[in-house]
């Protein structure tokens, strides 16, 4: 099970920090990643991360900007998100998939979180 949260409204420019807590004890099987939808838009790939945590993939969207960790001890991943545009406005989601290594596949995770708000005003 995994619950995502952090979400909210920040204004163009700002930084905030979502987190994806996760049940269960093998997280550290589990490669994670982060999407998000926009209102009349399709879910889109952010950023995911290896399974120890020590590699990432980006977005061309978001790089730069954005950075992916996960804390195995804590069974969490955040994604720090600066600089946000009001183009970052969605609800973003977490997603676990047992042995997968840093896809921006969506099909490839068989786990999502409920998803959390972020909203940027300009």
């Amino acid at each position: 099970q995994l619950q995502a949260s952090g979400g909210g409204l920040v204004q163009a420019g700002g930084s905030l920090r979502l987190s994806c807590a996760a049940s269960g004890r093998t997280f550290s099987s589990y490669g994670v990643a982060w999407f998000r939808q926009a209102p009349g838009k399709e879910r889109e790939f952010v950023a995911a991360v290896s399974r120890s945590g020590d590699s990432t993939l980006v977005a061309d969207s978001v790089k730069g900007r954005f950075t992916i960790s996960r804390d195995n001890a804590k069974n969490t991943v955040s994604l720090q998100m600066n600089s946000l545009k009001p183009d970052d406005t969605a609800v973003y989601y977490c997603a676990a998939g047992l042995s997968v290594v840093m896809s921006s596949g969506a099909w490839r995770y068989d786990y999502w979180g409920q998803g959390t708000l972020v909203t940027v005003s300009s």
